[in-house]
């Protein structure tokens, strides 16, 4: 007889299975077809896998889910498998009779379903990861406070795209708003409109995804609804001049005694053109000074690499180390990371009279200034950190030194206006500008162009001087024949 494959599934066994980077299965030596699932997350379930009708190679492959582990020893999981291989040998087919089930759940029950199983990213770079612990958060907030309100009493199968359709409506009208006191000094506000109605739709239109993978439904409604689902484009950025008055009134506050954490959060999240988290996130062990590289861990796109600027260098080389934490931005209290920005924030856009402002919009002020400055879109995606499919092959073979260079070449502009130093350098080259250097520069270029076209040097010259001869000779400071007629 063949000996199994596999190990005894002992409580030792489980607690030592550790997450990788993708799924695997542990084999029980013991009970043919009894196994744990181990996920990307490190979440483990243990599981039944049969053949249907009867078994036999050419029948199809199931897999049933037994229970997570914790809520189920390994041995408890045991005898529910037993139990179920038992059925499988009489001729029934668990699976199919769960899908069954399931076809019957209703919003509500798949809510809970999705939460379990299915919140994983579902397209780009992280395809098939589990979620961030903040964005499943947020996606389950949404779709408890809108979606289960609204649909949670309806069955999976019954709900079409006019059912979403007057979801969105409600959604935007505002009818699942609600301000409740939950407990001391907590409460939840659920605001309604029509920001929240394209997010909780999309988030709804992934749950339907999931549940088509999952053999539970065979069509997703949002899919076919006369709903929108982007957002609006947010084309706002800083003009130097506004970034001016963010960096005095940061200074204003800093020295009227708010935390310093805040502001040199705020100052980097201008500085480097990293999202809110990313910085205020920020560990001692992704910062290299020597290189002038932030080297994430863990960002929107997975690993990252991002190129400072010398004023970003600079700063982050002020700040101290705090002894027994990771963090550059250490919590006054607990092992976390300093999460008072909020409210400084406020007070910063407030005083430097920039209604609206996120520190999302400093991320569009980077890429504006870098567009604006002439840096190559390669360069300026290496700045932000994009994950753009199409830019992907091009971000590759960008080199640091390069886009380091270039965020140096940016950045100088942001660290000058946070200094209030921007605009009056501005003013002062514009003054000294003069009609000579426009006539100079037109000059310049019509050689440039005539050249170009293949038009001889000798020609070149000869219609210059006509040009500086019609202007007068002294730079145009004089009116050539033509105006004086004119006038």
């Amino acid at each position: 007889m063949a000996k199994r494959v596999g190990v005894a599934l002992t409580k030792r066994v489980v607690d030592a299975a550790e997450k990788k980077d993708k799924r695997y299965y542990i084999w029980d030596s013991e009970l043919s077809g009894f196994g744990l699932r181990v996920e990307t997350s490190g979440a483990k379930t243990f599981i039944v896998r049969y053949r249907a009708e009867g078994g036999g190679r050419s029948a199809a492959q199931r897999f049933v889910t037994v229970g997570r582990y914790g809520a189920l020893t390994p041995e408890q999981a045991r005898r529910q498998a037993k139990v179920i291989l038992g059925g499988v040998a009489k001729g029934e087919d668990p699976a199919d009779e769960r899908r069954a089930k399931r076809r019957e759940m209703k919003i509500a029950g798949l809510v809970d379903l999705y939460e379990e199983e299915g919140c994983v990213i579902q397209r780009g770079k992280r395809q098939g990861q589990p979620m961030k612990p903040l964005t499943k958060q947020l996606t389950l907030a949404r779709l408890r406070n809108h979606v289960v309100p609204l649909l949670g009493h309806k069955r999976v199968t019954e709900v079409n795209a006019g059912d979403i359709e007057r979801f969105v409506r409600d959604v935007t009208a505002g009818k699942t708003s609600r301000d409740e006191k939950i407990g001391p000094r907590k409460r939840i506000i659920v605001k309604g409109g029509e920001g929240a109605a394209r997010k909780v739709v999309r988030d709804l239109s992934a749950v339907f995804s999931f549940a088509i993978r999952s053999e539970i439904v065979e069509r997703n409604p949002c899919e076919t609804a006369a709903v929108r689902k982007t957002d609006n484009q947010r084309g706002r950025f800083l003009t130097l001049d506004e970034v001016t008055r963010l960096g005095a009134a940061l200074d204003e506050l800093e020295a009227d005694g708010v935390n310093p954490k805040a502001a040199n959060i705020a100052r980097l999240w201008a500085l480097t053109g990293c999202r809110r988290e990313e910085i205020a996130a920020l560990k001692w062990v992704e910062v290299n000074l020597t290189e002038g590289l932030l080297e994430l861990d863990d960002s929107k796109t997975g690993k990252s690499v991002r190129p400072l600027g010398a004023a970003a260098v600079a700063l982050l080389e002020s700040l101290p180390r705090e002894v027994g934490s990771e963090f550059v931005f250490p919590a006054e209290r607990g092992d976390s990371y300093f999460q008072g920005t909020k409210r400084i924030w406020a007070k910063a856009v407030k005083k430097a009279q920039l209604p609206g402002v996120t520190p999302h919009t400093l991320r569009h002020t980077i890429g504006s200034t870098a567009i604006s400055t002439g840096e190559a879109l390669a360069l300026t995606g290496a700045i932000l950190g994009h994950s753009n499919p199409r830019s992907t092959a091009i971000y590759a073979h960008v080199q640091n030194d390069p886009s380091r260079q270039a965020a140096n070449r940016v950045t100088k502009k942001i660290a000058a206006a946070l200094a209030g130093k921007a605009v009056a350098a501005d003013r002062r080259s514009s003054k000294a500008k003069t009609p000579a250097d426009d006539l100079a520069a037109l000059v310049s270029s019509l050689a440039i162009r005539l050249k170009a076209e293949g038009i001889d040097g000798s020609r070149v010259q000869a219609i210059i001087a006509d040009a500086v001869a019609a202007s007068g000779g002294n730079g145009g400071a004089e009116s050539s024949p033509r105006s004086k007629k004119a006038a």
